[in-house]
């Protein structure tokens, strides 16, 4: 392969890597820029995961094998069938030496180091494929993984110059992983709630979007759990702004056990002592039981007064709800029922007859110009 079109093929991994939105799309432009540039059949991209001792698969491409799947969900080997993972990966590349990748031919081995490797062979032999070449990953200056690139029976088989171009691609591909990290880790703290580590109110609404564009498309059901912890301002007067933190983070491990029952569920703090459940798909009465569970775990946490919880659900007799702000005043207006009557369980919208006071409440009109989260606050005081 000419020069100029070993630097196109590079240029095209990057671009594939960079143009990916999610860890999967990166894996996968990874593998298949460098079966491309290596004119290989098939490629894979496995991580070495530490703590199980294992080379996990992420990612298949090209021409694969019968039990091969794309994005494998258990497709995995012990390292110690790998020693070059583990031993001379970690103490010669880490340690100083050039992290160079190597060839293996369903003969043995063919070039590069570290030498014959019967696993490799027999799943070349297995797989009916006639080489491959290993590309060691080094990311923040650790050993993460392997880049796998394998041809055809016939095919000609790698040579010294090919280890050598798997080694620079190696080095793009580190790159890449390494960008897709720091964009994973922003679009977490663009939809994370920094003091409890649940979704935020961007991330609601966005995710909501979505579901209620679903339940106007198909009428999957849609429900909505608006929490209003009680007691918040109490403790942060008596003990202080360090014991409210921790009767917010509390409820929030609360909020986040009770939500892991339905499945898909979204918990989620939208600021001070407010927070949510989202849940597509369950049923009406499966979110309500969670959110009377929740209620009743709010009430034992030795800090705080509970929790007023309120429900809405388009399964439920509440009207058409059309758009997400709709659903979000519907479980506003029972949050509001259920804090002004110091309910100890949920109110949920719509499940007192055709004329439900908390429907009424939340279609009456808004004050001019007032918030639409504070619409319902404003008539506590």
């Amino acid at each position: 392969m000419g020069e100029d079109r070993r630097l196109a093929s590079v240029v095209a991994l990057a671009q594939g890597m960079a143009a990916a939105h999610t860890p999967r799309e990166s894996w996968r432009a990874a593998a298949l820029g460098a079966c491309r540039a290596l004119a290989g059949s098939f490629a894979a991209l496995s991580v070495w995961e530490r703590d199980l001792g294992r080379l996990r698969v992420l990612v298949n491409v090209g021409d694969r094998a019968a039990h091969e799947e794309e994005f494998p969900e258990d497709e995995a080997y012990p390292v110690h069938q790998f020693p070059e993972i583990t031993e001379f990966l970690h103490e010669r590349w880490v340690g100083g030496g050039a992290p160079s990748a190597w060839v293996e031919t369903a003969e043995g081995p063919a070039a590069g180091q570290p030498g014959y490797c019967h696993q490799r062979v027999a799943a070349l032999r297995r797989r009916g494929r006639g080489c491959c070449v290993v590309a060691p990953i080094l990311l923040h200056g650790r050993a993460w993984g392997e880049l796998y690139v394998a041809r055809a029976l016939g095919a000609p088989v790698f040579d010294p110059g090919d280890a050598d171009f798997a080694t620079v691609l190696a080095a793009v591909v580190a790159a890449g992983l390494a960008q897709t990290e720091r964009l994973q880790e922003a679009r977490r703290l663009a939809f994370t709630d920094a003091l409890t580590g649940l979704a935020n109110r961007r991330a609601v609404d966005v995710r909501l979007e979505e579901a209620i564009e679903r339940h106007r498309r198909d009428g999957s059901v849609v429900s909505l759990v608006v929490c209003d912890l009680n007691g918040l301002k109490r403790v942060n007067d008596t003990l202080g702004h360090a014991a409210g933190d921790r009767l917010l983070e509390r409820f929030g491990s609360v909020l986040s056990l009770c939500g892991a029952m339905l499945p898909g569920a979204l918990a989620a703090r939208l600021g001070g002592d407010e927070f949510c459940l989202l849940a597509a798909g369950p049923p009406a009465d499966d979110v309500v039981k969670v959110a009377d569970e929740l209620c009743r775990r709010a009430a034992e946490l030795e800090l705080g007064e509970g929790v007023a919880c309120g429900v809405a659900s388009t399964e439920d007799p509440v009207g058409p709800v059309l758009d997400a702000r709709r659903l979000f005043r519907l479980a506003d207006a029972a949050q509001y029922q259920a804090k002004a009557g110091r309910a100890t369980r949920p109110v949920v919208a719509g499940r007192e007859g055709p004329d439900d006071p908390v429907v009424r409440l939340a279609d009456a009109p808004s004050e001019p110009r007032a918030p639409e989260r504070r619409r319902f606050r404003g008539r506590r005081s």
